[in-house]
């Protein structure tokens, strides 16, 4: 695309404020180094290690559906529906693909092909993009005009694609990134209400569903969230009552089915080595947004799905297209699947060349496209259009990891250079993904297994590195089920045959369904699920990372779990054995957390005063609801989120130690009267790197609290 056709924002957005199992070999596995021009490790003992994996074949994290790899598309993109692209996606196993563009979405009218103020290519109008979706076997994601359309014209696609075209268009969303039409000061998303409010969005989010589902009650309607930890999540704009999430999702959670939320690891300098580092953050921010959807959904809670419809290392300016984005396509779209979205949905297929630089000695052309648009910086030009940059190639070795109906579980790697993801494969297999991000040096690592016995069969080995063109398959036998070397900055995916007799394909029962949680208090949580063929009985397992514990085992279909911490957060499984106890796979997750008591001796109330995105003023209040009076009192609880912390406080001592925050009364403060007679309260101002979730139990003099 010509550079005077590229969108102000590519992006959709602004630049504005994510017991070792069987010995080890001894001999060394310099795998493939040859063949990527590094020279070959010298001998190694089996303790000579760079990393360690452990995967937990019992510990599922969800199940792949076909539309978890994506791609968005744009009216502006000339190459949109070139025959190549089609072909390209199929392979890559892409499921979804989402038009008309980002921003574009809130300017675009789709009966008459056109965004006033914006370029719109020959060859991009509905149909045309739809040809293309069908051809690659995915569906589209469809943005339906927020900014300058009504529920009228949304109504009208939705009856030309799904009763006029028979298209089935199944997912549809009310507007793109409307949190940026100026109501937080910063504006770069059309939106011509006068009212910018998120009160406003969710009104008309309501209008919109009721005309679409009018017309195909089928069509499934997404709200536009932000992502927690993300700018403007946590700030409150003037005459609201709540930040953007807080106002909006309760708002129309009765008739959303699913929510979308995009992910920028940074601004245009952020660097991708930046952004696989700050992809940590991700999985903390998802589960924030499904905490906010269990708050306000309720038991309707699992029925709304997330989807993040956009990622990409940064917001635009340079170093896009070389390897190290290629890694982190792979590390990004598996990491999302794994915390509960169903489809992750890059920026962008084409986008056009922006800033020229060199990275890891190869050009970079500062495009957030998968595919090359053929266009130019000055007198440097991108390859031939649709030529696959790394990210393409990132995308397409997780396809290679696993597909719709195979199963993600736990896997977790001793250090952060090798980042480490595994699939249960439908037909038995175990697949596992090794991401080395370090450029310098080949990362030799032993893996380990549980609920999973490799055959002696040489495993299956692909591999994407310095050197190859594309996904390139392993031939020369060197790597075992339990060791592998992945060349430097290099992706390596391992497949392994289950040892005969062995796994959930040698158990006559099928895994049980996903648990749903029907009751939970302070200290108890009730679950049920939907029975497995085969089974006769049922074994609950809670997962912390890799590991698993049995918590509960049953012949029926429903469970109560006792015991538990008040204000504890778990994460279950349920397997179901056969009459010869083999175990099945596990079933997709559950995370759920208790309360507090409702009749606890004390009570807390947690008030954030005011946010600006990664800082925050709160107020503590506490009562003594006893009959005694306290003096000389201590007010304790953990941060629910790793980049929480407490700056400075007053009216109180304050001190942190890793998660845990004490509090304790000012010397010569008053008693706390008996029967809550008195309150004491103290402030704080606080820091979070990425969600800001409230402190989920309170302790007064080592009590659990009631409130929050």
């Amino acid at each position: 695309m010509a550079p005077s056709h590229r969108p102000p924002h590519p992006a959709g957005r602004g630049l504005r404020p994510l017991a070792r199992g069987a010995a080890v070999l001894a001999a060394s596995l310099a795998l493939l180094s040859s063949l990527v021009g590094v020279a070959p490790a010298a001998p190694q003992s089996a303790d000579d290690a760079d990393a360690d994996v452990r995967v937990n074949a019992q510990a599922a994290l969800g199940t792949l559906t076909s539309e978890a790899r994506g791609v968005n598309t744009a009216i502006w993109d000339a190459h949109m529906n070139d025959p190549e692209v089609a072909g390209l996606m199929k392979l890559a196993d892409v499921g979804v693909m989402r038009y008309p563009g980002g921003s574009y979405a809130d300017i675009y009218h789709w009966e008459t092909h056109t965004a006033p103020s914006g370029y719109v290519a020959p060859g991009t109008g509905f149909d045309a993009f739809m040809g293309t979706v069908r051809a690659t076997g995915a569906q589209p994601v469809l943005i339906a005009n927020y900014g300058s359309g009504t529920p009228e014209e949304a109504a009208g696609w939705v009856r030309y694609a799904n009763i006029t075209k028979k298209y089935g268009a199944k997912y549809w969303e009310i507007g793109n990134e409307i949190y940026g039409n100026g109501h937080y000061g910063s504006g770069w998303e059309h939106d011509d209400h006068e009212d910018k409010s998120p009160q406003e969005y969710a009104r008309q989010v309501r209008a919109y569903a009721a005309a679409m589902k009018a017309v195909d009650p089928t069509v499934r309607i997404g709200a536009v969230l932000t992502t927690p930890g993300e700018w403007p999540d946590g700030v409150v704009g003037e005459g609201d009552s709540g930040d953007w999430n807080e106002t909006v999702f309760p708002a129309v959670a009765d008739v959303v089915d699913f929510v979308s939320v995009h992910w920028y690891a940074g601004g245009a300098d952020t660097t991708a080595e930046d952004a696989m580092t700050r992809l940590a953050r991700l999985p903390g921010e998802l589960r924030e947004v499904r905490r906010q959807i269990d708050r306000a959904a309720g038991a309707d809670s699992p029925d709304i799905e997330i989807a993040l419809t956009e990622i990409n290392t940064n917001t635009g300016g340079a170093r896009l297209t070389a390897r190290p984005n290629g890694l982190f396509a792979a590390d990004a779209f598996m990491t999302a699947l794994e915390n509960g979205v169903f489809t992750v949905d890059w920026w962008n297929t084409h986008n056009g060349a922006g800033q020229i630089t060199t990275v890891d000695g190869e050009t970079d052309y500062g495009d957030m496209g998968m595919l090359s648009s053929g266009a130019c910086t000055g007198d440097v030009c991108e390859p031939a259009p649709n030529t696959p940059f790394p990210p393409y190639y990132g995308m397409k070795m997780t396809a290679g990891l696993g597909t719709a109906g195979d199963t993600m579980v736990a896997a977790e790697s001793s250090t952060q250079d090798v980042s480490a993801h595994a699939v249960l494969r439908r037909d038995g297999r175990l697949s596992v993904m090794l991401v080395n991000k370090d450029p310098d040096t080949a990362r030799t690592v032993d893996l380990d297994y549980a609920g999973f016995t490799p055959s002696t069969t040489a495993p299956e080995v692909s591999r994407y590195a310095r050197g190859d063109s594309d996904i390139t398959d392993v031939t020369d036998g060197e790597a075992s089920a339990s060791r592998v070397t992945v060349p430097p900055y290099a992706l390596l995916t391992v497949t392994l045959q289950p040892k005969a007799g062995t796994g959930p394909g040698a158990s006559a029962a099928a895994a049980p369904g996903t648990p749903r949680l029907e009751a939970v208090t302070d200290t108890t949580a009730r679950l049920s699920w939907e029975g497995a063929t085969g089974a006769t009985r049922y074994l609950v397992q809670e997962r912390d990372g890799t590991h698993t514990r049995l918590v509960g085992e049953t012949t029926g279909t429903a469970v109560t779990l006792r015991n538990l911490p008040p204000g504890s957060t778990h994460t279950v499984n349920v397997l179901a054995a056969d009459s010869s106890g083999r175990v099945s796979g596990p079933s997709a997750p559950l995370t759920f957390s208790t309360g507090t008591p409702s009749d606890a001796a004390c009570a807390v109330t947690y008030h954030r005063d005011t946010s600006w995105g990664n800082g925050f003023v709160a107020t503590v209040t506490v009562r003594n609801l006893s009959g005694t009076p306290i003096t000389g009192w201590t007010v304790d609880w953990d941060w629910a989120a790793a980049g929480q912390s407490l700056s400075s406080g007053w009216n109180a001592s304050f001190e942190q130690t890793g998660s845990h925050v004490r509090v304790t009364a000012s010397e010569g403060a008053g008693p706390l009267a008996a029967d809550g007679g008195s309150t004491a309260s103290f402030g704080f101002v606080g820091a979070n790197d990425g969600p800001n979730p409230d402190p989920a139990a309170f302790r007064l003099n080592g009590a659990v609290c009631s409130g929050g």
